[in-house]
């Protein structure tokens, strides 16, 4: 016998979609929740110290560290968000995997987790108070802290308006409900139940998923049928092929939907905002470092790279697609409006579930869709307790604290995140793709900081003064930016223009990444001449593997097989994504 049928509401005042759940789909979510939660429990007895419960005691497989980050990356936001980015933009979408991944989840293997792993530091601001002083340190700490719990917002808000629809209760009861269930397992087997957890959830988003990508394109009339009304979409916009060509229509920002032009997309996404985050993000940094050696941690995110090349066909197709069924009508499917009037289009995934999948399959793909926010919730979360455990609290105030009491107190860190997620979760409700927010988030934090790693891998004379002051620089640099800058159609506040909006941006990600390029510049040069004018912190023998020409470089054991190899991986893996960024040109 179904339940009644529950609503699905993106935002109050937004059309409604009809989700028909029947036992057997609750049965799957309960079944779900409580196995993320048993994991948590049964590993709590293996959590006898500190670095258990933060670094999972440096003992996981490369394989299952490799699962783990990208299953970190794998929330909400890439889930809805780029399934909302396929509708809004296209396949320009595939930007963020082919230019904005890649190159730097290579590097960071290749380049990055030598000085990381090398160095033992516990935390991105730990290397950057080895590598410089204690205020860089603290200043990335306390940043990074923010980013976090707005990311973790950011996932906590897409799923509670899941359970909105599925529970029929109030937004802010969903949001209570879908912190507590992060809180157990965290609060109970620390980073290793979330990492084994993100292994679980990336086989439950990929067999979620790919029924559904299916399915959509079967009902479209294959590729053919999907590129052609697309086209049709694309014409109707005044931006013909745009839909259809992540390249050709780059050369001029009016010409395709994301409102950049070639060079934003490659400095803006390709360099800064990329490796900003995957070189210095410590969410997905930290699942590397549980690595059990070297290698291992090296070859880690190149290995996550290899499924990250292919998930544009599992999460911006479903975008795609539901854009193009809009396009030819007669589907019945239905996408929720915002109270504007325009679509919603973080609820593109929810409406093709309801579309296609029968009571069973929908409890499914309904939990792959769960674990993707449960997933971006515990990354965030966990980053958040050890930085904050370790850069700020060991710090600053108690350095004498026992390795218990800093247990106890990583612990009390996930329930104050949590919190103050649930608030970053109503910020969220205002922008009808969260990829946009995410972004604007990285523009801020990620973009200056990837400019002291790279000064301070490659250049000896970077001085502490130099990072500290530059980050400020930066910091600063994109808030004067964002304060004179707007999205066309938007109102000033959280979007920009809270100064004055003297220039008007196209779309919320052109905004993005011409942001984290100021940002990025304004570090960049203010932390080369505050360097120059300042005296070296450091010596020779301090900066010994933690800069680039100072470092022993990681050697092979001869007869090391090719897939154990992590430049040789880099190098296939490299391959891989100029033959589909030339595929799909």
């Amino acid at each position: 016998m179904p339940l009644p049928v529950s609503p699905l509401l993106a935002v109050a005042g937004g059309t409604p979609l009809m989700l028909n759940l029947a036992w057997v789909d609750y049965l799957i979510l309960a079944v779900y929740f409580g196995f993320v939660i048993g994991i948590g429990w049964m590993l709590k007895k293996y959590l006898k110290t500190s670095a258990d419960f933060f670094e999972s005691g440096r003992s996981l497989p490369a394989w299952v560290c490799a699962l783990g980050f990208i299953g970190a990356n794998l929330g909400a936001q890439e889930v809805m968000g780029m399934a909302a980015s396929g509708a809004k933009y296209g396949i320009s979408t595939s930007h963020f995997y082919w230019v904005g991944a890649i190159p730097a989840m290579v590097f960071v293997g290749i380049f990055m987790m030598p000085f990381y792993y090398g160095s033992k530091a516990r935390s991105v601001p730990e290397y950057l108070k080895l590598r410089y002083d204690e205020k860089t340190r603290a200043f990335n700490a306390l940043t990074f802290a923010v980013m976090t719990v707005f990311s973790s917002g950011i996932s906590m808000h897409a799923l509670a308006t899941l359970l909105h629809a599925i529970l029929g209760v109030d937004y802010g009861a969903c949001i209570l409900v879908s912190g507590l269930i992060v809180l157990v397992y965290i609060y109970t087997g620390g980073l290793t139940s979330a990492i084994y957890n993100e292994v679980l959830q990336f086989f439950l988003i990929v067999l979620g998923f790919l029924p559904l990508v299916l399915l959509g394109l079967k009902d479209i009339g294959g590729w053919d049928g999907l590129m052609k009304q697309l086209n049709l979409y694309s014409a109707d916009k005044g931006m013909p092929g745009a839909w259809t060509h992540s390249w050709a229509h780059m050369g001029n920002a009016a010409d395709n939907p994301m409102g950049v032009e070639w060079f934003g997309m490659a400095m803006g996404l390709g360099f800064v905002l990329s490796f900003g985050y995957w070189c210095t993000d410590f969410l997905v940094v930290q699942r590397a470092m549980a690595a059990k050696d070297m290698n291992a941690a090296r070859r880690t995110p190149i290995i996550a790279a290899v499924p990250k090349m292919l998930f544009p066909a599992l999460v911006i197709l479903p975008g795609m697609i539901a854009i193009a069924l809009l396009q030819k009508g007669g589907s019945g499917l239905q996408l929720p409006t915002t109270p504007g009037g325009g679509p919603d289009y973080n609820m593109v995934v929810p409406s093709l579930l309801a579309q296609y999948f029968p009571n069973g399959m929908l409890g499914i793909g309904l939990t792959a869709l769960m674990a993707s926010f449960m997933s971006g919730m515990a990354g965030n979360v966990t980053a958040f307790n050890t930085v904050f455990t370790y850069d700020l609290y060991q710090s600053y105030i108690n350095k004498k604290a026992t390795d218990a009491h800093l247990v106890k107190v990583g612990k009390l860190t996930t329930i104050v995140g949590l919190l103050i997620s649930a608030g970053a979760a109503y910020t969220a409700r205002q922008f009808d793709n969260i990829m946009d927010m995410l972004q604007l988030v990285f523009g801020f934090v990620n973009a200056p900081l990837f400019a002291i790693f790279l000064l301070g891998m490659f250049w000896r004379r970077t001085t502490g003064h130099g990072a500290f002051f530059g980050l400020l620089i930066g910091t600063i640099c994109a808030m004067i930016f964002h304060g004179f800058t707007l999205p066309m159609g938007e109102h000033a506040g959280i979007k920009g223009g809270w100064i004055s909006a003297d220039y008007l941006f196209r779309s919320s990600m052109a905004q993005n990444f011409w942001m984290a390029i100021f940002a990025f510049g304004g570090c960049l040069f203010g932390t080369i001449g505050i360097s120059l004018a300042t005296s070296a912190n450091k010596t020779d023998e301090q900066l010994r593997g933690l800069v680039y020409s100072l470092t022993e470089k990681p050697k092979e054991a001869p007869g090391t097989p090719w897939y154990s190899r992590p430049v040789t991986l880099g190098v296939l893996v490299l391959a891989g994504a100029v033959v589909l960024n030339a595929i799909f040109w």
